[in-house]
């Protein structure tokens, strides 16, 4: 498939790239301006080809706008990449930094960003050093709100519970055997969320000081080889890393009673997927509903004046009152959640284009 042929597929407004002296190129795409300025985390990793990175953000910004409009808040969505050289660190990585945030700085606002995987509140610092107009989640130090992890992690907390409301009649997940995978920025908040609320918890990660410092902290956690947590037998399987785990061929193994988790993305073909999770009997909780948490209470700290503690019972209010209502629409039209969640979004979308053009 062409580059041509993705954008027209994707529906987005601009995809902006820059090479970087250091051999990383920037990739920022810009799905959405309807609901409001866009906005979106900062994504470093390395990537097996540029087509793979540019992959990535295209979809990244589209859940986004998805993100922000199923919650109706007043952001766009937009995602940026920056697919970096195996081993660049130190200096050379502060200096990509750097750059990265005088480039944003000459996009003149059409673009707030703040931490995703590879990122964090003090390389939002850095960003903002080099100029970037709209960064959030900074260090507390520099006046930002800090780690946007906890607040993703309260918000997938607040989806099982309504999940377990869905499927066993009591919004509690105590005594339910919960999967995550994954125990990064927000798989381990959100596993000692669900250890505080009485479920079951098993966990996986490929990094095992990750796992050590999980087991120290919640020590009835379950660990499983990373390997076969996702068809491991389970109540709820929460994917926490990177997208695309959720495969056509894994689908008919998994064993698990629902997915609700904390990855973007985490159906390689959300639409496929969705109805094929539907046709087994596996509920799925949209992951643009489920995850917004972190984004939602960043932007309404450091845009809108919240505090935290607002921040925190707007987020479950939204995740909760969205997620119900995603249901009760699929189950009103036959259709699957994500397909119902998608619907949502995009009558929110319509009316804001509506409004902005009367």
């Amino acid at each position: 498939m062409t580059l041509d042929d993705r954008l027209e597929r994707w529906g987005g407004e601009q995809l902006l790239l820059r090479r970087d002296p250091c051999g990383a190129t920037a990739i920022v795409a810009i799905h959405s301006t309807a609901l409001g300025p866009a906005r979106g985390g900062t994504r470093l990793r390395c990537y097996s080809s540029l087509d793979e990175a540019v992959d990535d953000a295209l979809a990244l910004a589209a859940a986004m706008t998805l993100k922000f409009a199923a919650v109706d808040f007043p952001s766009g969505g937009g995602k940026a990449v920056l697919a970096i050289p195996a081993g660049l660190g130190g200096e050379a990585r502060r200096g990509l930094l750097l750059r990265y945030g005088g480039y944003l700085r000459q996009l003149e606002g059409i673009f707030g960003t703040g931490p995703d995987v590879g990122t964090t509140p003090a390389d939002m610092d850095v960003i903002a050093e080099g100029g970037a107009p709209e960064v959030f989640c900074r260090t507390p130090a520099q006046g930002g709100a800090g780690d946007s992890g906890p607040f993703t992690a309260l918000g997938v907390a607040a989806a099982a519970e309504r999940v377990c409301l869905h499927l066993f009649g009591v919004a509690s997940v105590r005594g339910r055997a919960c999967s995550v995978q994954g125990l990064g920025g927000v798989g381990a908040p959100l596993v000692r969320a669900l250890s505080e609320r009485g479920a079951l918890v098993l966990v996986a990660d490929p990094n095992p000081a990750a796992v050590d410092e999980l087991v120290t902290a919640c020590p009835g956690v379950a660990v499983v080889d990373p390997r076969v947590l996702l068809e491991a037998p389970c109540d709820l399987l929460m994917p926490c890393a990177l997208g695309g785990i959720i495969t056509s061929d894994r689908i008919p193994r998994l064993r698990c009673r629902a997915i609700v988790g904390g990855a973007n993305n985490p159906l390689a073909d959300p639409e496929g997927g969705a109805r094929a999770l539907a046709a087994r009997g596996i509920l799925y909780a949209p992951d643009f509903i489920v995850n917004v948490g972190g984004a939602l209470a960043a932007t309404g700290i450091e845009s809108l004046g919240w505090s935290k503690v607002q921040a925190r019972m707007r987020l479950v209010e939204a995740v909760s009152h969205n997620l119900d209502l995603v249901f009760r629409r699929a189950e009103e039209q036959g259709s699957d959640p994500w397909t119902a969640a998608r619907g949502l979004a995009e009558e929110r979308l319509a009316r804001a284009r509506g409004a902005a053009a009367s």
